[in-house]
């Protein structure tokens, strides 16, 4: 039977009077799904909600037993209705029960029907519930009902994630949608923090899904995607991005998406069907969200952020609403969850207020993941789909130490973690305890524990570690995190307090190591196609004198004739390390000249990153007064996986025997020369890693301020001698059916080891 002329419409605006009624929630339902019946001309029509032991729960019905409802439940996949709940896509059917998937439920009372028209209650590409409208006479439902069908459930939706319906929910069940969910990911940065989630990039919220002009809202899509189409197209004619790059890639898809006729077909349907371009663009956003979550092909799944992406970008056209600002008024104990974002990004956060930061990607080795160790901050990364599983405000438990995510977490797993909270407060009492003793292994083997810092936040944790110094001061962050290149006045000041606050202690300050992923926004430059081996660090600042000359000068005036360590990255061969000591050199003939003070001693050390250095070494080590090793891009290098990629970053074991090699080789190569090599990469605050560092002869590591305490641990507790004999009998005799990682677990294990 066809739909009454003008009924979509009619349909939603009945339903907008329904919601506006001061209704109970049961009756608010059954009067829904009358309206719907009747404006479908059906004989049922029936509201299903998916509740969290993933069954689906009749709510509401006209047309069949009203004792059934809340008392009828069929599983995922069980009956049309299941079926409809498991594939998220509508069915139509002349003869329902004909279908092999049919189902009949006696106490509903359902008598001999036959057209079926059922329908998915999604938002964001959620499974929420089904919507189902029956006839006794054999018919196919029109294109124009099954829209009017599809149209209502995305209303539907909308009432569901409101707290309206939660007196419905038998004691001991709750919806899908508020379901406690676990989501496995890799740890960032190890803690345990519990909060409330703050979405980084808050979704458009619909608030007006009827519209009461059809036209108009046609006209309102229109302009927005002539809108949105111009911009992309104007960023991808910026000089910038005229050669080819991933940025250009990212940007061409939006294009190829922002031009498909399908996509803006499917739209106007929806408007057409009675909906605002709003909740249009957010209905065919959800059905194509849900589709694609159930492909199992990587490549379509992968496409899933560039149309989500897209549809927001669309929305906010749409409502003139750039959300370009984030939330500086943070609630106590934020946890901000986000698809990816920047170290600059982050320290935009009010620090006392943020505990954790969730990502769906990035990796261990990321900018943004070292800025979260250095501040102390929880961070788990690689959580799928977790920002469209998320609302701001949702309770959330990060688990930076197994990578795993809590989302609204029940009663007994709340529970656990404020116990293993408790466990770790004792173990932090543990380690601060541990402060002043020196780290030498029992038999002997003393070992310098340093800091990675960049923040003068973070500097005031060397009294609360009892490290021996800064390792590693990150001074790139001051750039990333300013609004406009920081004036010489302004260096000055950070370096200054670093050093003052470093209390006599040592402290080597790393040039600046900008350019590839480290997006620094009033530099432009260039899109690169391998930007981790492009134009960035050593040879952008060899390229900008000025800019070398200017921070090396704010070193000098900063240390105020005390000692003063620079530390040169990403040296690919002895003459770039050269360059720069003769502008030290030079900057500091210029300070005398003027009168100023400068150090009573400079070290100059250089960065050992890249591969062609290990060829170098003898060529290098006369020059330099101290090196350290970057294992993160080295690693990098020497296995060509790019450490920004989740799915190559992790592929290769660092201390695996080749890399473990080229360690040993440039340690080997320090002593030879009296050099001191400190290990400033991620690998030094890692237990079983710093273990193999050890046992190569490592004695200087510098890492995060969290991880001193169980490094330090590990060091007392340690007989260093038997594990160093053991490794470098691997590294010159090969494997032998054993791991270097196998070997330092059986060590670990014998010895009874704190890891």
């Amino acid at each position: 039977m066809p739909l009454k002329s003008g009924s979509p419409q009619i349909l939603l605006k009945q339903l907008r009077e329904t919601l506006a009624e001061p209704l109970e929630s049961q009756q608010r339902l059954d009067k829904i799904v009358d309206v719907i019946a009747k404006n479908m001309s059906a004989d049922v029509c029936s509201f299903y909600v998916l509740r969290d032991d993933r069954k689906l729960e009749l709510f509401a019905t006209f047309g069949l037993k009203r004792e059934a409802v809340h008392m009828t439940t069929l599983q995922l996949g069980e009956g049309l209705v299941g079926l409809i709940g498991e594939r998220a896509k509508p069915i139509n059917l002349d003869n329902a029960s004909e279908h092999p998937s049919f189902a009949y439920r006696p106490e509903t009372g359902e008598e001999k029907l036959n057209a079926f028209l059922g329908v998915p209650v999604l938002r964001a590409g959620q499974m929420l519930g089904v919507l189902v409208v029956q006839n006794k006479e054999k018919r196919i439902y029109s294109e124009d009902e099954t829209e009017a069908m599809l149209t209502t459930a995305t209303i539907l939706a909308e009432m569901l994630s409101t707290s309206e319906f939660e007196n419905l929910i038998r004691p001991g069940v709750d919806i899908d949608l508020r379901r406690p969910r676990t989501i496995e990911g890799i740890g960032f940065s190890e803690g345990i923090a519990l909060g409330k989630v703050v979405l980084h990039d808050p979704r458009v919220v619909v608030t007006s899904f009827v519209a009461d002009n059809i036209e108009y809202e046609l006209e309102r899509l229109n302009k927005a995607l002539c809108s949105m189409r111009m911009s992309i197209d104007d960023l991808l004619n910026r000089s910038d991005m005229q050669i080819s790059s991933t940025h250009r890639e990212i940007l061409e898809s939006y294009r190829m998406f922002a031009h498909d006729r399908g996509w803006e077909r499917r739209i106007k349907e929806a408007i057409k069907g009675g909906l605002t371009a709003e909740a249009g663009v957010e209905r065919v956003q959800n059905d194509t969200r849900a589709r694609m979550l159930r492909q199992s092909d990587p490549y379509i799944r992968d496409r899933l952020h560039d149309l989500d992406d897209l549809a927001n970008r669309l929305l906010r056209t749409l409502t003139d609403n750039n959300i370009s600002e984030k939330p500086h008024i943070l609630p106590d104990r934020a946890i901000i969850v986000a698809r990816n974002m920047g170290p600059a990004e982050l320290l935009d956060y009010d620090r006392n207020k943020l505990v954790a930061i969730v990502l769906e990607e990035g990796a261990i080795t990321s900018h943004v993941a070292i800025v979260a160790r250095s501040l102390g901050i929880v961070a788990v990364g690689q959580t799928d789909s977790v920002v469209s599983l998320c609302e701001n405000g949702d309770d959330i438990i990060v688990d930076g130490s197994d990578g795993v995510v809590h989302l609204r977490p029940n009663a007994d797993v709340e529970t656990a973690y404020i116990d293993k909270l408790e466990l770790t407060t004792k173990r932090l009492k543990r380690y601060a305890s541990l402060r002043k003793r020196s780290a030498i292994t029992k038999d002997g083997h003393k070992i310098t524990l340093l800091h990675n810092s960049g923040l003068v936040a973070d500097m005031q944790a060397l009294a609360e570690t009892g490290a021996n110094g800064i390792g590693l001061f990150r001074t790139e962050l001051q750039f990333m995190i300013a609004s406009k290149l920081p004036r010489i006045n302004e260096q000055v000041e950070l370096y200054s307090r670093a050093m003052d606050m470093a209390k006599g202690k040592e402290i080597t300050f790393r040039l600046l190591d900008i350019g590839g992923d480290k997006v620094v926004p009033y530099m432009r430059s260039a899109a690169e196609e391998n930007p981790a081996m492009g134009w960035r660090s050593l040879r952008l600042a060899l390229d900008r004198p000025g800019l070398i000359r200017t921070q090396i000068r704010a070193l000098l005036l900063a240390s105020k004739g005390r000692e003063l360590k620079i530390l040169v990255p990403m040296v690919s061969e002895t003459i770039e390390f050269k360059q720069v000591r003769k502008v030290v050199d030079k900057e500091c003939a210029r300070l005398k000249k003027l009168g100023q003070k400068i150090p009573e001693k400079i070290e100059l050390g250089a960065m050992i990153e890249v591969p062609s250095l290990l060829f170098e070494l003898d060529q290098l080590l006369p020059e330099v007064d101290f090196i350290s090793i970057g294992s993160n891009d080295l690693v990098q290098f020497l296995t060509a996986s790019d450490r920004a990629n989740p799915r190559v970053a992790n592929n290769y074991d660092p201390i695996a025997l080749p890399r473990l090699r080229a360690f040993k080789l440039i340690v080997d190569s320090a002593k030879k020369y009296n050099i001191n090599v400190t290990m400033c990469g991620e690998l030094a605050g890692r237990p079983i890693e710093a273990l193999a560092l050890l046992s190569i002869g490592m004695t200087r590591l510098s890492m995060g301020p969290s991880s001193i305490g169980p490094i330090k641990e590990l060091i007392l507790s340690l007989e260093l001698d038997p594990i160093k004999k053991q490794i470098l009998d691997l590294l010159s005799n090969g494997a032998n059916n054993i791991t270097v990682r196998e070997l330092l677990a059986n060590n670990i294990e014998q010895q009874n080891l704190p890891i």
